[in-house]
Order: structure tokens, then C-alpha cells, then sequence
């Protein structure tokens, strides 16, 4: 009788770079899985989040935001948007006031041809007039009659807790698909990874944080620490000067960064060693991009 009841199904968040896809994401699944900074392209995978409740499981897909792509890794990152298309059960399309049109037109039009409910969220309300919002609301439903216009604000929650609550109600009847007290997919040298590229996006400008891969190669788990080794790859041989900086004062304080919010998303002390390593124009290389969990 229970699975009969029991609602589970996947929501895609999709939308062009830096509307706030992630705050959301982590807004909604109560803790930090994506990272957030006011920098474009900071999420390069496609991150599940799950949300689980007695009788429901919402499982929530943060995508890179959608671009034209330049390079190799660009076209693997847009490849998991259109993953996203394909599974979602509720496809949420988050703007903000000011935008008018998707970077890429073929996605805005598979957006328009979606099966699946299709909400458009306009976000970051908190910093816009009453009249902007107006305006953006009728531009939105001018282009999707069929879709709900939900304006919210991710960061400070405006609206957050009835998306949840509409969502629940619109989910198909099905089985949970992963066990309930799984907050993620992702393997815990993810978030090692993740943290690390964190910390390189705030403290490092221009080119550097893109050309950043982060690899981490042990993870040992002890009763009351984590003792983890991690390897920061770079394009080129002034980039990693660059991330090193003067006798190591740089990297010693992506290190400290790292380790605060790890032992803060662990609840254990954290061991942290990072090194940093060249691997040539890695992001243009299929072979290196499948090592790091890039599709094509």
C-alpha cells in the first residue's frame, strides 16, 4: 500500500550562468552541495541533490549554465543540461528580471517543447522593483502561456518552502530511486574536489580558476579525522606559480579555506595536503576529461 502512495521523481534546474541555480539547489535540499560564487560557470557536472520525506523523495539536478561552447569541457558541460532535459519529471527554468533569452537558442527551444511541467522562476526578486518584477512576469508568460511563473528569491528563501510544498504535489506516484538517508550521488572526493575549486574561484582571478581541475587521491576516514591528499591541476607552468604563490603563502591559504568548510560539511577534523601539478591544455583532451568524470 505504502509504494502505491510514495511520490518520487526528478526535477531539473536549468538556466543561462551565475541566475542562481545552485543557491537554489542548496536552498532547497537544506545544505551545501553546489558551490556558489558571484564568478559564471562554477558548476561544471551535473550535482543530484536529494530531498527526502516519508512519503516523497525530490531528486534535484544543478547543471552548469547553458553557453555556446568554446572547448571540449564546455561541450561535456552542456551535455549534462541536455541529460537533464531528457529525464526530468519537472523542469524548473530559472531567469532573473533582466534576462530576456536563453545563450543558446536550440535549448530555449527544447525548453518550449517540454513534456514535463515546466515552471519558470524568476529569481533574485529581493534586489529588483515591483514594477520590474510586473514587467518580467508578462515577458515570461508571453513566451511559455503554458508554464507557472513563480517569482522567488533563492538567497534569502522568499517563496522556497511553497515551491517545495508544489513540487511534492506534482511529483508521479513511484518507489524512492535512491535510499533514503542519501543526500547526494556524488562520492564524498566530489566534495573534497568541489571545496578545494571553491576556495580557488574566491581567492583567483582572470583565466586561472577555469583552467583549475582538482584531483583527490587518498581519502582515509579515521574515527575522529579525515586525512585526505589532493593534486590542483593547472594548464600551464605560470599558472601554477600563480596558484602557489610566494613561498607557497597562496596555496597555504586555499589549504586553510578547504579544510574550514570540509570539517564543516564532514563533522570531522580535517588532514589536508594539496599539491599542484601541470597537465597540458586538459580541458581540450577527451582523454583527460573522461578521467574526470566529464561525458560525451
Amino acid at each position: 500500500m505504502e509504494s502505491k502512495k510514495h511520490k518520487s521523481g526528478f526535477v531539473s534546474i536549468i538556466g543561462n550562468p551565475n541566475v542562481g541555480k545552485s543557491t537554489l539547489m542548496n536552498a532547497l535540499v537544506g545544505r551545501e552541495l553546489s558551490i556558489i560564487t558571484h564568478k559564471a560557470q562554477t558548476t561544471r557536472h551535473r550535482i543530484l541533490g536529494i530531498i527526502n520525506g516519508e512519503d516523497f523523495q525530490i531528486v534535484l539536478s544543478d547543471t552548469p549554465g547553458i553557453i555556446k561552447p568554446n572547448y571540449e569541457m564546455q561541450t561535456s558541460m552542456m551535455n549534462f543540461v541536455k541529460e537533464s532535459l531528457v529525464d526530468a519529471d519537472v523542469l524548473l527554468y530559472m531567469v532573473t528580471a533582466e534576462e530576456k533569452e536563453l545563450k543558446d537558442e536550440k535549448f530555449f527551444e527544447k525548453i518550449k517543447n517540454t513534456k514535463a511541467p515546466l515552471y519558470v522562476l524568476i529569481n533574485k526578486i529581493d534586489q529588483i522593483s515591483q514594477e520590474v518584477l510586473e514587467n518580467s512576469v508578462a515577458y515570461w508568460k508571453s513566451l511559455f502561456p503554458k508554464a507557472n511563473i513563480y517569482p522567488i528569491s533563492a538567497l534569502t528563501g522568499f517563496y522556497i518552502p511553497e515551491l517545495l510544498n508544489t513540487l511534492i504535489s506534482i511529483l508521479p506516484i513511484s518507489p524512492a530511486y535512491f535510499p533514503k538517508d542519501q543526500l547526494t550521488d556524488k562520492p564524498e572526493r566530489f566534495f573534497v574536489n568541489e571545496a578545494i575549486r571553491e576556495e580557488i574561484l574566491a581567492r583567483y582571478s582572470k583565466e586561472v580558476p577555469y583552467s583549475v581541475e582538482v584531483i583527490t587521491e587518498e581519502f582515509n576516514e579515521e574515527q575522529k579525522i579525515i586525512k585526505i591528499r589532493s593534486v590542483i591541476l593547472v594548464e600551464r607552468e605560470t599558472q601554477k606559480g600563480i596558484i602557489i604563490g610566494h613561498k607557497g603563502s597562496a596555496l597555504k591559504q586555499v589549504g586553510i579555506g578547504a579544510r574550514k568548510s570540509l570539517q564543516q560539511f564532514f563533522g570531522k577534523k580535517i588532514h589536508l595536503e594539496l599539491y599542484v601539478k601541470v597537465s597540458k591544455n586538459w580541458r581540450s583532451s577527451s582523454h583527460q576529461l573522461k578521467r574526470f568524470g566529464y561525458k560525451y
